[in-house]
């Protein structure tokens, strides 16, 4: 009964991971720009920050910070990923709760899951709430 439990679980939990890669690699198989060429020799002449420019893909968002920077895009999703698990984990603590039939290791050790749960449950909103204070800092002096 436990195997087809974990079984199931980490099969749930491959189909995200497997869809964020296939998702990300999506972006690096894409076409070079067709000025290329134009940023090799341009780079030299003009430094780090041409040479910064001509690495930028067309794609690419050019800001960092503010609303729609890529600092708050990355950590919004990264941030989404560990509340999702922690939820997930709670869930899976009190169905080990109400599954442990009195057993007292059984009961403690579904108990610590459940805390575990919470305290990461926590520890994402408050990195969150975090993140968006220092991005929302640097987007002021910006």
């Amino acid at each position: 009964m436990n195997n087809i439990i974990k079984k199931s679980l980490q099969a749930l939990l491959i189909v995200p991971v497997l869809a964020l890669g296939v998702s990300a690699t999506a972006g690096v198989l894409s076409a070079p720009t067709a000025n290329a060429a134009n940023c090799a020799s341009n780079s030299i002449a003009g430094g780090a920050s041409a040479g910064a420019q001509c690495a930028q893909g067309s794609d690419q968002k050019a800001d960092l910070f503010g609303t729609n920077g890529i600092f708050r895009i990355v950590t919004n999703v990264l941030l989404f990923i560990i509340g999702a698990i922690a939820v997930i984990m709670l869930i899976i603590g009190g169905i080990r709760y109400v599954v442990s039939g009195g057993d007292s290791s059984a009961v403690t050790s579904a108990k610590n899951t459940i805390l575990y749960a919470v305290v990461g449950i926590v520890v994402a909103l408050l990195a969150y709430a975090l993140v968006n204070f220092v991005i929302g800092s640097f987007d002021a002096t910006v």
